[in-house]
């Protein structure tokens, strides 16, 4: 019988960060930072609590909100939703980039390739991820549809990404999103 995971009793703060002009100013409501929140709320198992924002698409205020999150709250993971298409206001991923210490494509390049079974347009699509210190972030499409489906790509991932880079153990719903983490035993066996 496994051991069932204990847990502080400080929830793990996560930053879910909607960006979009219309969004920001009222003229629509937010649906996809309530999306991610409902998806880590089906996928996560370990407490949490969303701190969540809604900014522009200006890359200054995008790149201001990332800091602040990953430095001062100290969320281990920040998740963006929107900013990510081809258009001169979409500025997300370069926001991110400008404030990671590593960029992590291989993330963008699995949400492209699940994505592109339903929707051919998805090469358009700049989703990517990188590291600031100890924290992972994840940009996703504005869409919940696509958030649930590239999120639930990429998580299994996730977990074991942030414990190499020193941040929140997260554990899951095993039935919903069953996270990697490598047998530590078969790991020590096969070193030199």
């Amino acid at each position: 019988m496994a051991a069932i995971p204990t847990f502080s009793s400080m929830p793990v703060p996560i930053g879910v960060v909607t960006v979009s002009d219309r969004v920001s100013r009222g003229q629509y409501q937010d649906q996809g930072g309530p999306a991610v929140v409902a998806e880590l709320t089906r996928i996560l198992y370990t407490p949490w609590r969303p701190d969540r924002w809604l900014v522009p698409d200006e890359q200054p205020l995008i790149e201001a909100a990332l800091v602040d999150l990953a430095d001062r709250v100290g969320c281990g993971l920040i998740i963006t939703t929107g900013g990510a298409g081809p258009t001169h206001r979409d500025v997300t991923p370069e926001a991110t980039a400008a404030v990671c210490d590593r960029i992590l494509p291989g993330f963008g390049e699995m949400m492209r390739t699940i994505s592109l079974k339903s929707v051919p347009a998805v090469i358009l699509s700049r989703q990517t991820a990188g590291i600031r210190g100890r924290t992972l972030i994840l940009n996703l499409p504005g869409k919940p549809a696509s958030i649930a489906e590239c999120l639930g790509a990429v998580f299994p991932a996730i977990p074991y990404c942030l414990e190499l880079i020193g941040g929140p153990r997260l554990e899951t719903h095993e039935a919903v999103v069953r996270a990697f983490r490598p047998n530590r035993l078969d790991t020590a066996q096969e070193s030199p």
